[in-house]
């Protein structure tokens, strides 16, 4: 997206976070007390939508740990992930799942206060 490119040239640092799709490999060495990975390898879609939710909540790790240190943190999903699978991860199988742009943002080119969210009755239900 056009309105993404300031950012991700200005920034101190523009971290891909992305997936492994065959993370099943390293099983041994990334979860050597669970039981083998046949299921992944058996299927592919299982195994997609793994990658990217584990990849996800790692890139959501990155944000806290970057924050902590007393960075701005600036994470987007708008840009071509073809194109950035194309120039990063050409053949590998790894893929892109978001953008964050780290570093300490100038005052004035933040955005103003904070946009509204839902309140918590709106976003969740208790059970």
């Amino acid at each position: 997206m056009d309105g993404n490119k300031p950012a991700v040239q200005n920034c101190g640092v523009a971290v891909v976070v992305a997936h492994d799709l065959e993370f099943f490999e390293h099983w041994e060495k990334l979860y050597p007390f669970g039981g083998p990975p046949d299921g992944y390898r058996a299927d592919p879609s299982l195994a997609e939508q793994t990658a990217f939710r584990n990849g996800s909540l790692q890139g959501a790790y990155l944000i806290l740990a970057a924050r902590s240190l007393g960075l701005d943190v600036n994470p987007m999903s708008g840009f071509d992930t073809a194109k950035v699978d194309e120039i990063f991860f050409s053949g590998t199988n790894f893929r892109s799942n978001f953008i964050c742009c780290i570093g300490y943002g100038e005052p004035e080119s933040i955005p103003g206060p904070r946009a509204p969210r839902l309140d918590f009755d709106e976003a969740c239900e208790v059970l």
